[in-house]
């Protein structure tokens, strides 16, 4: 039995995970996915420290690889994607903000032309809420101002983040908090 469901909400073509009316105000134009879990709670550092080179990736897609980041509000961030043809593609960003433990707010921008998104620089949201039995984990991206192939791309590429995360999870391999 999976202890791992999807948690949407769709508006006006529009994908939203979040269902609280601040988050949900404020994401109302962007793209978010969530699931809930039952683990101990997930941390925010797993989300966006040295420890994503761990989980975030496949094989058979990319993996991140030179992860950087300053983690402070105004602090940046930096990494590097490696296809699974070689290829290295950089991307970047800043801490919006932290509330420790359960929200993050940062830029991205990729630091080459991306085929649907160009050098656009976005917003991305990671928001953790306990739950009984877990922790749910939002991911609200914003910033695509009316560009719905690259916001569709990106959500189908933050549903292979959460499936990564969930095994990366379930395997137990979560460093403790």
């Amino acid at each position: 039995m999976s202890s791992f469901r999807w948690r949407n909400k769709f508006h006006g073509g529009i994908d939203h995970a979040s269902s609280q009316g601040a988050e949900h105000d404020q994401w109302r134009d962007d793209h978010g996915i969530g699931r809930d879990w039952r683990a101990s709670r997930t941390r925010l550092g797993a989300l966006v420290g040295k420890e994503v080179e761990q989980w975030w990736g496949s094989a058979d897609t990319y993996r991140m690889v030179g992860w950087w980041a300053d983690l402070r509000v105004g602090g940046r961030w930096t990494v590097v994607v490696r296809t699974a043809g070689g290829r290295d593609l950089p991307a970047s960003g800043e801490f919006l903000e932290i509330e420790t433990p359960r929200r993050i707010v940062q830029t991205w921008a990729y630091g080459r032309d991306h085929p649907t998104l160009g050098r656009r620089q976005t917003r991305v949201a990671w928001l953790l809420e306990p739950i009984a039995d877990g922790t749910r984990v939002t991911i609200c991206h914003a910033g695509f101002g009316g560009l719905r192939e690259a916001a569709a791309e990106h959500a189908k590429g933050w549903a292979r983040v959460l499936a990564w995360l969930r095994a990366h999870v379930e395997a137990g391999k979560l460093a403790a908090a």
